[in-house]
C-alpha cells in the first residue's frame, strides 16, 4: 500500500444528505478491520495496553457526567469504549457493519451486557435522539463520508456525541516519514484522513452542537510509543509535553466532546 493520506479543512467534502434506516451511497465498512483481531494486536503489550487507559481515562471521565446513560457505540465492536463504559454502568449499544464485527465483544453481548446490532454506520436505523450519548471512536478517519457521519452522529444524540481524529495541527505533519516505519511496524496501516480542529466544530455547528472538551492524548506519534515498547518512559515523556503546554497545542490523536446547544 502507498503512502495515502488526506488533509481535511473546513471546506472540503460537500455535505451529503442522509436517510434514517439508508444510505445514499454503499455502506460504511471502516469498523471491519477496526474490530478484528490483527486491529486489537495494534494495542497488545504494555506499550498498547498503557494507550488504552489513557484513552479510557478521557473516556471515562467525560461520561461520568451522564450516569447510567443511553450509549450508542458506532463502528465500536473494537470494544475500547464499549467495554469499559459496560463496567461502570451505562447502558451500551454498538452498532456494527456487519456480524463479524461484534467479536471482540461476543462474550458481553452473549451475557446480555452489551446489545450488538448490524446497520449502516452513515444511515443509523434509530430515530432522532434515540440515545445520550453517541460515541465513534477509530471511525472518523477512515469515513470517506465523514460529513453523514456527523450528521447521524448529531442527529441520535440527545445529550453529546464523542468522537476521535487525527489532527495536521500536532506532529502528524510528521505524517509522511513516518508512515512506512508505521506500516512496517503494524503491518496493515490503512490510508486514512487528519483534520484540522475548526472543520470538525464547525460540521458539529451545522446540527446544534458546540464543543464541551477537547483532549489531545499524545505528543510524540502513537507509532513511536509502540516502537518504545517502554510504557514507564512513554509516560514520563508524554507527563513533560503535558506540563510544558505542547500536548494541548500539538498532541494527538484528539478525543472531542460535542454537546447539543440548549433550545
Amino acid at each position: 500500500m502507498g503512502f495515502s493520506l488526506t488533509m481535511v479543512t473546513s471546506g472540503s467534502q460537500n455535505a451529503a444528505p442522509r436517510r434514517v434506516g439508508g444510505s445514499e451511497g454503499p455502506p460504511e465498512t471502516a469498523d471491519v478491520e477496526t474490530s478484528s483481531d490483527a486491529y486489537a494486536a495494534r494495542f497488545a503489550g504494555p506499550a498498547g495496553e498503557w494507550m488504552l487507559r489513557v484513552q479510557e481515562r478521557i473516556l471515562l471521565g467525560w461520561a461520568a457526567a451522564h450516569p447510567g446513560a443511553a450509549v450508542l457505540d458506532v463502528g465500536g465492536g473494537h470494544g475500547q469504549a464499549a467495554l469499559p463504559l459496560s463496567r461502570c454502568g451505562h447502558r451500551v449499544t454498538v452498532l456494527g457493519s456487519a456480524p463479524a464485527c461484534a467479536r471482540r465483544i461476543r462474550g458481553e453481548v452473549d451475557a446480555g451486557r452489551i446489545a450488538f446490532a448490524v446497520g449502516d454506520l452513515v444511515a443509523l436505523p434509530y430515530p432522532d435522539r434515540a440515545f445520550d450519548l453517541v460515541i465513534a471512536l477509530r471511525l472518523l478517519p477512515h469515513c470517506g463520508r465523514w460529513r453523514t457521519l456527523i450528521a447521524e452522529l448529531c442527529r441520535a444524540a440527545r445529550q453529546c456525541v464523542i468522537v476521535d481524529y487525527p489532527t495536521v495541527q500536532s506532529v502528524n505533519v510528521l505524517t509522511p516519514a513516518l508512515f512506512k516505519a508505521k506500516q512496517r511496524l503494524e503491518g496493515d496501516t490503512r490510508p486514512y484522513a487528519f483534520f484540522r480542529h475548526a472543520a470538525i466544530e464547525a460540521e458539529f455547528g451545522r446540527h446544534g452542537f458546540a464543543r464541551a472538551a477537547r483532549r489531545p492524548q499524545f505528543l510524540l506519534p502513537m507509532v513511536l510509543h509502540r516502537a518504545l515498547k517502554r510504557p514507564g518512559l512513554s509516560a514520563f515523556l508524554e507527563g513533560l509535553g503535558r506540563g510544558a503546554g505542547l500536548t494541548r497545542l500539538l498532541g494527538s490523536p484528539v478525543l472531542l466532546k460535542m454537546s447539543r446547544r440548549a433550545g
